[in-house]
């Protein structure tokens, strides 16, 4: 847009340069500044390169702590075995750095130093893209109640928050399957999510190369990368879930935790005892995570590798600064099964294992539903407060209604924006595709744009000043018939001036 740029605000040092995008507005009227997702593509001075990635913006403030060593190479066997197999030449990453880890006896999370009263400069970066002060956003994290996702190997990454205190994040989903897509158009469609203002986006690929797929989408994506490790656990065993073992397991949190992904969701609370509660549903258990972990369970008669093994598994996060995202395997399918037994009893689990994590000053997030309708929604997050010690809530929409495949980008953004409202930190967009098949780079957007409505809509009810900024700027340009000015300001200036008559 020509009346649209990108400017960055300084902080207290020269490399702490934080991306807006400034809107140049007619009539005299100021320039509005606006939240910015999109990363160095969309700066015309920036020289970059797909081959290449992105620059390593917070490599310097992550070595200069002294808190981490640079490994001699990968320590996971699999990605040893990749990085060792000719054949994969032609789809392999090449510039590759060393993976780093926490040096013996030291801390490297967000949440261990926020603890100890230190403002990093990932901390002041995200004051000066929310507009407040840098100890409010170091208190936040060190009260649990907001996590800073920045795996030490993923330095490319522009530091972002969520938590509820904060502007309501979205989430997109990517990833490619055994029948559809490529590394090309994965990266692709990350780019596309972060452009229209995706904050950060899943990797949920099941399909070939999964851990070259990641490794271009890492060096490339300037927010947050989460994964599903189960799912690539899985493809290790040949797509049997009985065949999963904790070893397995842990060297493919290795293997992804050393590459850079910022976030796991992992499915630790479907325990045993809750999964008979499932046999009463409409839809049992939908989590492709939930049905996998049930189905070892059922299996092996004994709880979950996930659950026995989660103090390991906070020990491998806390030596990369991997947040939990706390997986909700037992979500309501439908609208029928929302607040049941199981999902509450899930819930409840999760708080526990939310301490646990804490222990190991590891971050967490914390997944919901689903499908709920409007009125039982404001209960999810009530309970969800209360049993999780105020850790952020991640939630997929949720849908309101069950009878519109093909529109729940729509059934889900009105839930998106009502649990926004009463305190949701981070939304999971969904596409018109949902329930129907993979999504393209316009279901991509389309989901992006709705979830992007949605969040903005909760920002506005929760009072957050920037919010209402935007607001103001566009009423006084319709007003006042600045038609330019309309289209500049508007969430998708590109289709409000196509659709001008």
């Amino acid at each position: 847009m020509a009346a649209s740029r990108k400017v960055y605000v300084a902080g207290s040092r020269p490399d702490i340069r934080v991306p807006m995008r400034e809107i140049v507005l007619s009539g005299g009227n100021p320039p509005l500044r606006l939240y910015d997702t999109s990363g160095p593509v969309t700066d015309p001075d920036a020289a970059l390169d797909l081959k290449r990635g992105l620059p390593p913006l917070r490599l310097a403030w992550i070595l200069g702590r002294g808190d981490v060593e640079e490994l001699a190479g990968p320590t996971s066997a699999y990605r040893r075995m990749r990085d060792e197999d000719p054949a994969l030449g032609g789809v392999r990453f090449a510039s590759v750095r060393r993976p780093l880890r926490a040096r013996p006896g030291r801390r490297v999370s967000q949440l261990h130093y926020a603890r100890r009263g230190e403002v990093t400069p990932e901390m002041e970066f995200v004051a000066l893209r929310e507009g407040l002060a840098p100890e409010r956003v170091r208190d936040e994290i060190a009260r649990g109640r907001a996590i800073l996702p920045a795996n030490v190997n993923h330095p490319e990454t522009e530091p972002m928050i969520i938590g509820r205190s904060f502007l309501v994040k979205i989430n997109a989903n990517i990833g490619n399957s055994a029948v559809a897509s490529s590394i090309e158009e994965e990266v692709e469609k990350m780019t596309w999510a972060v452009r229209h203002g995706a904050d950060t986006v899943m990797d949920l690929s099941t399909g070939r190369n999964i851990h070259e797929t990641r490794e271009w989408i890492l060096r490339n994506a300037p927010v947050p990368i989460g994964t599903v490790p189960i799912y690539q656990a899985l493809e290790k065993v040949g797509g049997q879930a009985e065949a999963l073992t904790w070893e397995v397991y842990r060297d493919t949190l290795i293997e992804q935790a050393e590459q850079g992904v910022d976030y796991f969701t992992i499915h630790a609370g479907v325990l045993l005892r809750y999964i008979p509660l499932t046999a009463r549903r409409v839809t049992g258990i939908v989590s492709r995570g939930g049905s996998i972990m049930a189905k070892w369970c059922l299996a092996h008669h004994r709880e979950s590798f996930l659950y026995t093994h989660f103090r390991e598994i906070c020990e491998i996060m806390a030596a990369y600064d991997v947040a939990f995202s706390l997986g909700d395997g037992l979500r309501p399918g439908c609208q029928a099964d929302a607040n049941d037994e199981a999902q509450f009893a899930e819930l409840e689990t999760l708080g526990e294992l939310t301490t646990l994590a804490w222990e190991h000053d590891v971050q967490v997030m914390i997944e919901g539903p689903g499908h709920v309708p409007m009125h039982l929604i404001k209960e999810n997050m009530d309970r969800q407060l209360a049993v999780c010690h105020e850790a952020p809530f991640y939630t997929l929409g949720p849908l309101v209604t069950d009878v519109a495949p093909g529109y729940d980008h729509i059934t889900s953004a009105i839930g998106a924006a009502m649990i926004g409202w009463l305190g949701t930190a981070m939304l999971c967009y969904v596409t018109p595709k949902e329930h129907l098949g993979l999504p393209n780079r316009k279901d991509v957007k389309d989901g992006v744009i709705a979830y992007k409505i949605a969040a903005h809509a909760a920002d506005l009810a929760k009072g957050h000043p920037r919010a209402r900024e935007w607001d103001d700027a566009l009423s006084r340009a319709r007003f006042e018939f600045r038609w330019e000015d309309q289209f500049d300001l508007s969430l998708d200036p590109e289709t409000a001036r196509e659709f001008h008559d």
